[in-house]
């Protein structure tokens, strides 16, 4: 505690500056990260109810394989990581899925959106962290699309290419 003492003393000072201490004293360490943090694991039946689609229908076979992807194939890490591609975060708010916010000036909820566009199936899929849209090509198989959106989580990290 004393080698971070000064630093730790500042982030308290910053922090109470902005939400009074007397507010916080009901919660205890793991609460607050909760509030500050969110939610480390990821519910999937949350994130269906609030997942915004464009230029699809849930019935499509892209968005089928996606979530089969998701709930079968996918780890909880690879889920983990898959958000942090899409929204910048690698975790769900305390209140879930809708009450994600983008990045973006306008502020209040931004839901995760999928967006099928028409490129070459070669493509990786991409996303816009700011408005939480992964936007995936119309890829012909379920197993073309793993490949394919595992390659863009895996090897992106930010804003660069590993």
């Amino acid at each position: 505690m004393r080698r971070i003492e000064q630093q730790f003393l500042a982030l308290q000072k910053g922090l109470t500056e902005v939400v009074p201490g007397t507010l916080l004293e009901p919660f205890d360490e793991r609460e607050i990260e909760l509030i500050i943090s969110g939610i480390d694991t990821i519910d999937i039946e949350d994130w269906k109810r609030n997942t915004k689609l464009e230029h699809c229908e849930s019935d499509m076979p892209v968005v089928k394989w996606f979530w089969e992807i998701i709930e079968q194939d996918y780890s909880q890490e690879m889920r983990v990581r898959l958000l942090k591609f899409v929204t910048g975060s690698s975790r769900v708010p305390l209140q879930g899925f809708k009450a994600l916010e983008g990045s973006s000036l306008e502020r209040g909820p931004c839901l995760f959106t999928i967006h099928l566009i028409d490129v070459p199936t070669d493509n990786l899929p991409n996303a816009h962290t700011c408005f939480n849209c992964l936007y995936l090509p119309k890829y012909e198989s379920k197993q073309r699309l793993l490949d394919k959106l595992s390659q863009a989580v895996e090897e992106t990290c930010g804003f660069n290419i590993e």
